[in-house]
């Protein structure tokens, strides 16, 4: 192991050690150690089912920067080993050879590159040189072929309009889409198929060739969106074959199938007018099943589960009584059946459809998520996490759904730490609802004391509050540090039936606000929890929910903290990418008078009621986030200065929508539990 790498395991180490020779679980888990928490990645199972390859991340605060190692590791736990030892990194390994060699995405050569080695890390061989580096890969199922992704040059420069000013700086803007998350639009990703020879690959046949559009999409699409015939004579891939304004209007995507003898492309979804995504060829080639949402327009519609025969044409929804979100899905070998992960209420979990009867049968429980799984030799690879314990990977039974951990990444800093209890509870909303609420307590939990409490406010708006795990708004950090965190599933989350989700939709400083007032007034009433010292936090949506909850909790806060929050709703139309969101959440735009929707959106916004801002609150915001800008922040914290409110900013100008680089994430992390320690500490 490189001394580096061994060097940011070594606390973890010692101190498991230390635990061994006797010593209790007392420590805390600070901002500092849980930042030097491993991080598991992408995944592999072998042909025959008995070997996991994955990548570990590990930071490094002082470099600023992750170490990214792979290693293998046997389904029943045995044998882990590291497989890489490399300064660059080791990106989506995947199997192939049956099994005898893994192929990787790595930046050894100065960028990113496809590359394959034995199954014990010898052997390293560069295939690929592609210029500008690749961004995705996958084999034909004989190997033979390979279908890349890369960016292309998209639009033109400043420079191409007037090549004597080859070093100005300025953007001439035409249409709309010319900005995206964290990103000036001016390359787009395209596939290049390929032959796998003796000697490099150096280009590839674009099956897009001439097209201006994206595949895969951004910002969340991969290589998940590609997929290979079993006969390896045809690629499915989904696609929005839209620009400009007309892009930034519609998620209207489709499914199409390139056949590679003839280079022609036909449209499988055409007539579905919502986003289609995540296509996958039956292993019999006679199917094809992709994720549908019926409306164009609405980003959070309900996944649905199709699948077409490829002879007659003929499209069906297989599970339309299924009322929550199909994600990910794999083919059983048989062709017979799909596995795919859901989330119902708040958990999310494997699931297996039968196609003939359209029988669903849920495989695993537990208060957890699944993120990622494989099915290969009738052996299940899955990844989890929780809010007490982050990724693992687990070999699951198809059977029963028993799940058996196979790695335990950061066992040695989570046996330092004394457990914490996270509670499910289900409150009566004003409307007459049912909404889950996770209450997780502080290490050490005695109800006979008074502890602060944070409410905390999920973004999205359409995301639940499952049980995830992250390095940024983490429930078990925050609790940690002696804090009741109180995590509702109010109005507009899925997981909860459709009718719940979409009552957001035009309804922002409504039924979900008083979802939060509800979470935070039943938790008053614990003798426990101290009333007077509750913060609410959140970002993005949650970060909007912090600023109109400033304006109206009536005492019920003694801090906020808003991070990518939506301030001012009016600006926020005017200056987001993304506007098939913004027409449909807000309702429309602001200059539409006659817009009932869209003039209540408008006249709930949070910097409207300002003048009733009277707690401490903490602003947080990146500059390269396109899609709420800093000067949200800006104008809140501005608006709170001159109130007169105790009030912060911490302004990052290299990071986006969220925060990425370890010395950022850890300065997050001390002014975030510094301000509520502040406020909520008495």
């Amino acid at each position: 192991m490189n001394t580096k790498l061994l060097s940011l395991m070594t606390a973890s180490i010692m101190g498991a050690a230390a635990l061994g020779s006797g010593m209790a679980a007392q420590e805390r888990l600070t901002p500092e150690l849980f930042m030097t928490m491993s991080r598991v990645g992408e995944m592999s199972l072998s042909p025959d089912g008995k070997t996991a390859v994955y990548a570990v991340s590990f930071p490094d605060v002082k470099a600023n920067k992750a170490s990214r190692e792979l290693f293998t590791v046997a389904l029943d736990g045995t044998g882990r080993k590291q497989i890489t030892e490399t300064s660059a990194g080791e990106y989506a390994p995947v199997w192939m050879n049956d099994g005898k060699r893994i192929a990787f995405m790595t930046t050894e050569s100065g960028s990113m590159q496809l590359w394959t080695m034995r199954a014990d890390g010898t052997d390293r061989r560069q295939l690929s040189d592609i210029e500008g580096g690749i961004t995705g890969f996958l084999f034909s199922p004989d190997e033979k072929q390979v279908l890349f992704t890369k960016n292309i040059k998209y639009g033109k420069r400043t420079a191409d309009l007037y090549p004597d000013l080859d070093k100005a700086t300025g953007r001439i803007v035409t249409d709309l889409m010319y900005k995206h998350w964290d990103e000036w639009v001016e390359t787009i990703p395209h596939p290049f198929l390929a032959v796998v020879a003796d000697g490099m690959i150096t280009s590839g046949r674009d099956i897009l060739e001439g097209e201006p559009y994206e595949a895969p999409m951004k910002p969340w699409a991969g290589i998940e969106d590609f997929s290979w015939s079993p006969d390896g004579q045809s690629i499915a891939y989904a696609c929005r074959k839209k620009t400009g304004k007309a892009y930034s209007l519609s998620t209207n995507s489709d499914i199409y199938i390139y056949n590679i003898p003839t280079g022609k492309t036909r449209n499988i979804s055409e007539g579905m007018m919502g986003y289609d995504t995540y296509p996958k060829f039956s292993p019999d080639g006679k199917q094809i099943a992709w994720i549908s949402m019926e409306r164009d327009g609405y980003e959070s519609d309900l996944k649905r589960l199709f699948v077409a025969d490829l002879t007659t044409g003929e499209r069906k929804h297989v599970n339309p009584t299924f009322d929550y979100n199909v994600d990910m899905l794999q083919w059983t070998p048989d062709s017979k059946g799909i596995y795919f992960l859901a989330c119902k209420e708040a958990e999310t979990h494997l699931w297996e459809i039968a196609l003939r009867s359209g029988k669903i049968r849920r495989i695993t429980a537990g208060q957890h998520d699944y993120a990622d799984f494989s099915v290969r030799n009738n052996t299940m690879l899955a990844k989890r996490h929780s809010y007490e314990v982050p990724d693992d990977l687990y070999n699951v039974s198809l059977k029963n759904g028993e799940a058996r951990a196979i790695t335990a990444e950061n066992k040695a800093i989570l046996d330092r730490l004394s457990p914490i209890t996270c509670e499910k509870r289900w409150m009566e909303t004003t409307d007459g609802g049912r909404m889950l609420t996770w209450i997780v307590f502080p290490p050490n939990f005695d109800k006979n004391k008074k502890y602060p409490a944070i409410l905390y406010c999920q973004g999205g708006p359409q995301n639940t509050v499952s049980q995830f795990w992250s390095f940024r708004w983490n429930m078990r950090l925050m609790a940690e540090q002696g804090y009741i965190v109180i995590a509702p599933n109010r109005h507009g989350v899925p997981g909860f039936g459709q009718k719940w989700n979409e009552q957001i939709s035009g309804d922002y400083g409504g039924q979900n606000m008083r979802d939060y007032f509800t979470a935070v007034d039943e938790m008053r009433k614990e003798p426990y929890v101290d009333a007077d010292h509750i913060g609410a936090v959140g970002a993005s949506y949650g970060g909007f929910s912090v600023y109109w909850l400033a304006g109206h909790h009536e005492g019920r806060f003694a801090a906020f903290i808003a991070h990518a929050g939506i301030f001012n709703m009016e600006m926020q139309y005017a200056t987001t990418e993304e506007m098939w969101f913004a027409n449909w959440d807000m309702g429309g735009a602001f200059w539409d008078k006659d817009n009932t929707v869209a003039q209540r959106t408008y006249a709930t916004s949070p910097h409207k009621f300002v003048q009733n801002w009277d707690t401490p609150i903490l602003m947080i915001h990146g500059e390269l986030d396109f899609r709420i800008l800093a000067s949200q922040a800006m104008a809140a914290f501005n608006a709170a200065q001159l109130r007169g409110v105790p009030s912060e900013m911490l302004i990052y100008p290299d990071e986006n929508h969220w925060i990425l680089q370890p010395q950022n994430a850890l300065l997050f992390h001390r002014t975030f539990f510094g301000w509520l320690d502040r406020w909520l500490k008495p």
